[in-house]
């Protein structure tokens, strides 16, 4: 009795065929997250991102005059006062321009006692001359060139007051731009950003990066973006809850300042898939009550949950 060889060397590899299959599937394992996901307090709320900023919102600080950095007299987290120093630009050039103002200064000075001088002899040059009862004692012409020579004394004593004047408001305008090569902090606030160092050029306008940026971060403010969708569902005055992004349990009470007038559109794209880049957005500003969770600082984003006018919390 002959044993089927073929039939049993194809039932065979069927069945390796199928083990080596199923043992190279992907073996699905549940995982739990690393932080459970963000929920809402209310049963009908529309969720935002939020954007902790101080309440004095960012300070881009610029400066007045384009230089080289002398000196930087703070750091990055340093408390200031309204008028503080923050940098010193290199006034080198300024301050030798003002030694040759000053310099011009003490020249019109002298020039202007001698041009005194000349006008106080042609004015008693004049007096003696209209002083002599006699007209054959001087000629005419002689009297009318006494009189020309008091006018030009005249002038140049003007001309040399003048010339004063001028030094003068040279050596202000100077002043003024020593002045102002000294940015100083325009409140009381911290410092949050400082990315400039000494020998560092600055530049004046519109930086592409800020390089000195300062909050007041005694009271912190939540900027949410609702989707102008959802807009109509805030209201005024509604009260909200943020919630810290990576742990939901960390979460605080947001209390309404003011809507932002205009509708801008959406910066932050999330990478979604159904994301319109084209979508604008309604910022709400709220203020985080006391306490506030630990660990929380200006840029931080929050999951914010604005229960809607029919909400329950």
């Amino acid at each position: 009795m002959k044993l089927p060889v073929l039939p049993l060397i194809a039932l065979f590899s069927l069945g390796w065929a199928v083990t080596s299959v199923i043992s190279k599937l992907p073996q699905e394992t549940v995982t739990a997250p690393p932080a459970p996901p963000p929920r809402s307090a209310y049963a009908n709320t529309v969720a935002a991102v939020g954007l902790i900023e101080p309440s004095s919102e960012l300070i881009t600080l610029g400066s007045h005059r384009s230089g080289v950095v002398e000196q930087t007299h703070v750091k990055a987290g340093q408390q200031v006062k309204k008028g503080d120093t923050l940098v010193t630009l290199d006034t080198r050039q300024l301050r030798a321009e003002l030694a040759v103002a000053k310099a011009q200064v003490n020249e019109a000075q002298a020039a202007l006692a001698v041009s005194q001088a000349e006008e106080a002899q042609a004015r008693r040059n004049v007096e003696f001359a209209r002083s002599l009862t006699d007209a054959r004692a001087m000629s005419d012409e002689e009297r009318t060139q006494r009189e020309l020579t008091l006018g030009t004394a005249q002038a140049k004593v003007k001309a040399n007051e003048a010339a004063i004047q001028r030094a003068k408001a040279q050596i202000v305008v100077i002043e003024t731009e020593i002045a102002r090569s000294v940015i100083t902090s325009p409140r009381d606030a911290s410092v949050l950003q400082m990315k400039v160092r000494e020998g560092e050029y600055v530049a004046t306008g519109v930086a592409s990066t800020p390089w000195l940026v300062l909050g007041d971060l005694s009271e912190l403010h939540v900027r949410a973006d609702v989707d102008e969708y959802e807009a109509w569902k805030v209201r005024p005055g509604c009260q909200a809850t943020a919630q810290v992004r990576g742990n939901p349990s960390l979460a605080a009470q947001l209390e309404f300042v003011r809507f932002e007038p205009l509708v801008i559109p959406k910066k932050s794209l999330t990478g979604d898939a159904t994301e319109r880049v084209d979508t604008r957005v309604l910022q709400v500003i709220y203020r985080l009550q006391k306490p506030v969770p630990a660990a929380l600082f200006a840029g931080q984003q929050m999951d914010v949950f604005i229960p809607t006018q029919d909400a329950q919390p």
